[in-house]
């Protein structure tokens, strides 16, 4: 089975890392940016629990060049959101027929445009759960916990050994909407935490911030009741309860929620990152997603609307929201 692996940013660096020290073949399409800093380090992953395991150089496959994918079995897609449309078109004149492609992606939209653009191949929903950081020098760091999702197919068997191999958790689902929508429900705090500019750990333990993405999940939550989408269990907490634990004191918040905070102290959203390396981010394939069901449904969303805004604002221009200012923000949107 070679694998490979469009797009290895964060997540692709890191998925791909895992994968080729059990033995696994991977491709590797990257950035001249990323393929500099590999060739020179190699790939080092590491994960909050203070795993540590590096991959030489000489054992990595790494090109610039879309073509290589013409030889997968299995392609993950990693790419931001915005280039999914471009990559689709990429791999139209060069897929094998039996080519099996994975949209490990944020956001509900993407696959939907690769099977647009490559109608007769096998497209599927993927999930990763976890937050990777890069550290510089080709360290690729998991700082959460969960298990990955893949959509249910019958030619997956090989690749779920191979991550079981590599201890990654993987789960094969039949209903990916309702595990994408609550991974979705719980990427909010993205946007929340880009504003704020601080690690995670530290963001979820100020509560004003917690209201904020109180407030935007409580707006999605209801939606999504209206709208009849029922949301997976990917937390011990329900998805429809998340909203009143992050509004707790922060003493009792900190006694019913040890798992929400095992998280590696230096973790940041993707969403941060983008900011601080001033790129554009991908709040339209996140927030813009409860917005666009809000639209579907003839209703507003105006606190996901709200941070929308704020976070486009600081793609132009940097600025760093304290929790109280945000909080009074938000709460001032929902009453106009």
């Amino acid at each position: 089975m070679k694998i490979c692996i469009y797009g290895a940013g964060n997540i692709g660096c890191y998925l791909g890392g895992r994968l080729v020290e059990v033995g696994c073949d991977v491709d590797f399409i990257v950035r001249p940016k990323i393929q500099q800093q590999l060739q020179y380090y190699g790939l080092t992953v590491s994960n909050y629990l203070g795993e540590k395991n590096s991959v030489p150089a000489t054992k990595l496959q790494l090109s610039t060049d879309p073509n290589i994918a013409a030889q997968a079995d299995i392609i993950f897609v990693c790419v931001k959101s915005a280039a999914t449309e471009q990559v689709a078109h990429e791999l139209k004149s060069i897929l094998k027929k039996n080519t099996v492609i994975i949209s490990f992606q944020n956001g509900l939209s993407n696959v939907g445009i690769l099977k647009q653009v490559l109608s007769g191949h096998t497209i599927l929903e993927g999930m990763v759960p976890f937050n990777v950081a890069t550290l510089g020098s080709g360290v690729f760091h998991q700082g959460t916990e969960g298990a990955l999702y893949v959509k249910k197919h019958d030619a997956l068997a090989e690749l779920v050994t191979a991550f079981h191999t590599a201890h990654l958790e993987l789960k094969i689902e039949q209903d990916m909407q309702a595990i994408q929508w609550a991974k979705l429900l719980l990427n909010l705090n993205n946007s929340v935490n880009a504003l704020s500019q601080l690690p995670l750990k530290q963001q979820l333990s100020i509560r004003a911030y917690r209201q904020c993405l109180a407030m935007a999940q409580t707006e999605a939550l209801r939606l999504l009741k209206i709208a009849r989408i029922q949301p997976a269990q990917l937390t011990a907490i329900p998805a429809q309860l998340i909203p009143s634990v992050l509004k707790l004191p922060n003493y009792i918040f900190k006694l019913v929620s040890k798992k929400m905070l095992a998280i590696d102290p230096m973790a940041r959203s993707s969403m941060a990152d983008d900011l601080r390396e001033g790129r554009a981010t991908e709040i339209d394939w996140i927030n813009g997603e409860i917005v666009h069901l809000a639209k579907q449904l003839n209703l507003r969303a105006p606190i996901n609307e709200s941070l929308i805004q704020l976070v486009k604002q600081a793609e132009i221009t940097p600025q760093v929201w304290p929790a109280d200012a945000l909080k009074n923000y938000l709460e001032k949107a929902a009453k106009a």
